[in-house]
């Protein structure tokens, strides 16, 4: 908020999530704390910040609850299992904050969905517990992973039934 400016290097990227990690050299400054995404319950009170809208409304803040806990959602033809809140979030909030009632980070804000465009109450954020490994990932010069299982149904006849001794 000071208005300082920072060189930041490029660590490395993930695409499927849309996160980096960048290395600043700067003294004095107080770091995130971070939360445990895996410990949060829905309802908890959430604050998300962010600059919806572009510069001219930077570190805005909303409040809102948790309203859904580990909702897979497609993005970008990916599957991702994100926190969902009630915080309002617009174009602009990706890559806020998401904090709890302590201020500490629980999610990283990424996604709204909306038939206009602009918040209609549901907002997601990557959680934190998940960022942190693909940050580890990225930081010790990996790529990161996403672990998925592929999983079919169909219906069993008396004739798979009777083939597989069902």
């Amino acid at each position: 908020e000071d208005g300082g400016q920072y060189e930041a290097l490029l660590v490395g990227s993930d695409a499927a999530t849309d996160l980096a990690v960048l290395k600043i050299d700067a003294q004095g400054l107080t770091p995130a704390e971070f939360g445990d995404s895996d410990q949060m319950e829905v309802g908890d009170v959430v604050v998300a910040i962010g600059n919806p809208m572009g510069e001219e409304l930077r570190g805005t803040m909303t409040d809102g609850i948790l309203s859904a806990i580990n909702r897979d959602m497609e993005v970008e033809g990916r599957q991702m299992t994100l926190l969902q809140t009630t915080a309002a979030l617009n174009t602009g909030n990706s890559g806020g904050a998401l904090v709890d009632d302590e201020g500490k980070l629980i999610g990283i804000n990424t996604l709204i969905t909306s038939y206009s465009g602009n918040y209609s109450g549901v907002g997601f954020a990557i959680p934190v517990n998940y960022a942190i490994n693909l940050a580890q990932q990225i930081i010790a010069g990996e790529t990161p992973t996403h672990a998925q299982l592929g999983v079919s149904l169909s219906t069993v006849s008396a004739a798979t039934a009777s083939r597989y001794g069902l």
